[in-house]
């Protein structure tokens, strides 16, 4: 067991506060991470205030996640200490169901479905689990993604929510050269979404309400920039677009 500083909520609609959460042992499966950078997710800020009535108190949020293995367990065999590493938002699962065996976690039907990297619970006892705005934590190795090198780990961080969130459907309808892509809403999303579809191939148009964003949507790489309270430009691109992604 290990002693880990974060901040976390107690109650809704409270402030994020300094506490200590215990984390369990390393496993032989496990390795712990000392935390570099997490990134701030708008779930974080809904799950710290209960905006979906399910919030387990204290709540830990933090859910893109990039440190450093500081310590690995006896059977880990992909990681090694000193390893730059990233923890996005589940960090267990049934690993028996056919979605598990199909590598898609997120749909696990096992007996307590998966585990969240927050907001618990954790199997089998049913506490509480404490995600990334902590200084370390500990996560089965079978959770954990090796962060490229290259890759910066404050640039690395919004990648395992807001970026995975957005190229998992433009890779699912094979998004690419001879496409046109539409990505509606350049926020944390949003800019990912325009970043991805630019490099696999796609001609993006940018859909923003916001006309003060324009230069810095194109310098993301989007081909055109399309205002949408302007309802002459929106007609112009009327079935225009292959395939929309709102975000």
């Amino acid at each position: 067991m290990s002693v880990a500083t974060g901040y976390a909520a107690t109650r809704s609609r409270a402030s994020l506060a300094p506490l200590t959460v215990e984390r369990r042992a390393v496993g032989p499966r496990d390795v712990r991470i000392e935390v570099r950078y997490c990134g701030v997710c708008h779930s974080d800020v809904h799950q710290a205030h209960d905006d979906w009535a399910n919030t387990v108190y204290p709540c830990m949020p933090g859910h893109e996640i990039v440190g450093q293995v500081v310590e690995v367990g006896a059977d880990v065999t992909r990681l090694h200490a000193g390893q730059l590493v990233g923890v996005g938002c589940m960090v267990d699962s049934c690993r028996t169901c056919d979605s598990c065996g199909e590598g898609l976690e997120q749909y696990c039907t096992g007996p307590v479905s998966f585990t969240g990297t927050y907001n618990g619970p954790f199997t089998p006892d049913g506490t509480n689990t404490y995600g990334g705005y902590s200084d370390h934590l500990v996560v089965d190795e079978h959770f954990v993604l090796t962060i490229p090198e290259g890759l910066t780990p404050h640039e690395a961080a919004p990648i395992l929510c807001a970026g995975v969130t957005t190229y998992s459907p433009l890779r699912h309808w094979k998004v690419g050269p001879g496409t046109v892509v539409g990505v509606a809403g350049i926020g944390g999303l949003g800019h990912m979404a325009v970043k991805i579809a630019k490099a696999m191939g796609a001609r993006v148009v940018a859909l923003t309400t916001s006309d003060d964003k324009t230069t810095d949507i194109r310098s993301l790489g989007a081909d055109e920039v399309v205002l949408t309270t302007n309802k002459e430009a929106m007609t112009a691109y009327a079935e225009s677009i292959d395939f929309l992604l709102d975000t």
